[in-house]
């Protein structure tokens, strides 16, 4: 399987996020990246995008309900939001949409902050294996991965790598 390449779906995503704000009638949203593949992902977006608006950071380490299961990850860091969430028009970006847990708990943390009048949330790749009803308004690909494959992105260049966990 050959993978897409990551900078032309910034530039796609770029395009239909832009019309997507558009059509909701969003001048001003604040940017929000998930660590750490989201963090890149919304760098290189707004690079694209030429906007200097201030990214949001978020560690939903703490919010994950595999938590228990799973443990702490040792480089958790604090999230970092430089401005409101209460009554703004929120981009949560991240880079791998899988089953749709790391997205639930980022909209628990960030309710936890406060009420956005919206959330649009963006995604480099669709590995369209949800288990919740999460779906991206912006998304760069869709990926039908075997069961035993799953994709790594490294960055912040964004590189994309298919790993193949059978080996």
């Amino acid at each position: 399987m050959s993978l897409p390449n990551p900078a032309e779906l910034i530039s796609q995503m770029a395009t239909d996020l832009k019309a997507h704000l558009e059509h909701r009638g969003i001048s001003e949203p604040r940017y929000i990246g998930i660590r750490t593949g989201g963090v890149w992902v919304a760098q290189a977006l707004l690079k694209e995008l030429g906007s200097a608006e201030p990214l949001g950071t978020l560690d939903v380490s703490f919010y994950r309900d595999d938590f228990s299961q799973n443990g702490l990850h040792p480089q958790v860091r604090p999230s970092a939001l430089p401005f409101e969430i209460e009554g703004q028009h929120l981009v949560l970006i991240d880079d791998v949409l899988m089953s749709g847990r790391t997205i639930r708990a980022a909209l628990n943390e960030l309710f936890d902050y406060g009420r956005p009048a919206s959330v649009t949330l963006v995604c480099l790749l669709d590995l369209d294996a949800g288990e919740l009803p999460i779906r991206p308004n912006v998304l760069g690909a869709t990926l039908s991965l075997a069961a035993h494959e799953r994709v790594k992105l490294s960055g912040p260049e964004l590189e994309l790598e298919l790993q193949d966990l059978a080996l």
